[in-house]
């Protein structure tokens, strides 16, 4: 617990005092935000807005997961092999940096250009591919030595479905898909100060709950191993799990303080992609794949909003909302943008609270037996 709370301080200082250092330099080089011509007219004052803030959480969270494992050397000697360093680690940072990687080339392109069009869409979609691959690979082929990898071959929900075994081949795909899904989710939501960050840690903090929930009734735990499934959980590395999401959630708080209305910085593709990765290990390595959606939910009806309105016009060339994503469309029926991010929020807390209630009373049905 100790390395999940230092981990989550020392991520939100960094995040809270780097943040303006990031807005002073991406100023000096002139990392401006373009703007869409298409959007809508009140945007028009966010031009040159630094972007690519999103460096800032990403590395926030890398040094405090630093920071942990320096906690967790003060551990008893037995507690310490099972903290150290470890494949899970590799999996969710991989992600967090490397989709954050294919977003920082489009934000790049962007500045570079000052335009608003950067990468390709294809080139998007190829970089989130080769990540996802590569990475789930790492998360289905590297067992630890008690034979669990970061993710399974089995579709979850709040844990693996026995019954259903997609095998390896199947799991890399579907891990691709999740993490295409998921990373472009968080980028569509990014449209307002502060929705996405915000959706964000709600989303993220709920799988720091999930992953430390899921240490303290682990099936590798001594206390534990005797009861089995499904009185515990059968993941690997949940307090690794648990340390990354509150270093992420907590950087994103300190950055939300300087990308709240009216925002100094944005997170641009660099961030959203990123945290849509992370999003998506955490899915596989918590074994809730399917209570993904649940939990996200802003995200996947803001998702939803783009692909009915994209079906509807190529079919009957009409559109369903004044604009896509969704909160553009209440910006345009004249809601404030404030108005629309707090509610937005509002949905988030929803979808978390949702999904928390299923995590959490599947395992009260079972104790309760």
């Amino acid at each position: 617990m100790r390395a999940v709370i230092v981990a989550g301080v020392v991520s939100f200082l960094i995040s809270l005092f780097g943040t303006p250092l990031a807005i002073n330099g991406l100023t000096r080089i002139k990392a401006g935000q373009p703007i869409r011509e298409l959007g809508p007219a009140s945007h028009e004052t966010k031009r040159g807005t630094p972007t690519m803030g999103g460096l800032v959480f990403i590395i926030a969270t890398i040094i405090a997961y630093v920071a942990g494992h320096l906690v967790f050397n003060t551990l008893p000697e037995a507690q310490i092999a099972q903290v150290k360093p470890t494949v899970t680690g590799a999996v969710l940072l991989g992600l967090f940096v490397l989709c954050g990687a294919v977003g920082f080339l489009d934000d790049f392109l962007k500045v570079r250009r000052s335009n608003s069009l950067g990468l390709s869409r294809r080139g998007k979609l190829i970089g989130q591919i080769v990540v996802g691959a590569a990475i789930g690979i790492v998360a289905l082929y590297f067992p630890s030595t008690n034979g669990e990898t970061v993710a399974s071959t089995k579709l979850s929900f709040v844990r693996d479905f026995n019954l259903i075994d997609l095998n390896k081949i199947g799991a890399v795909l579907l891990f691709v898909f999740v993490v295409m899904a998921m990373s472009n989710a968080v980028n569509l939501t990014d449209g307002l100060d502060g929705l996405a960050t915000g959706a964000s840690v709600m989303v993220i903090g709920a799988y720091a709950l999930i992953g430390f929930w899921q240490y303290r009734h682990w099936c590798a735990d001594r206390n534990y191993v005797k009861f089995g499934p499904p009185y515990c959980y059968t993941v690997r590395d949940p307090l690794e799990i648990s340390m990354i999401a509150a270093a992420a959630a907590a950087a994103m708080l300190g950055f939300l303080w300087w990308n709240a209305a009216p925002a100094r910085i944005f997170m641009g593709d660099t961030g959203a992609l990123g945290l849509g990765g992370l999003i998506a290990g955490m899915a596989f390595a918590t074994r809730t794949i399917l209570l993904t959606p649940i939990i996200s939910l802003l995200f996947v009806i803001i998702t939803m909003s783009v692909v009915i309105q994209m079906i509807s016009f190529r079919t009957t060339g009409k559109r369903v909302f004044r604009m896509s994503p969704l909160q553009h469309h209440f910006e345009l029926a004249g809601w404030s943008e404030v108005n629309i991010v707090i509610r937005f929020w509002i949905i988030a807390v929803v979808g978390v609270a949702l999904g928390f209630a299923f995590f959490y009373g599947d395992f009260l049905q079972h104790v309760s037996r």
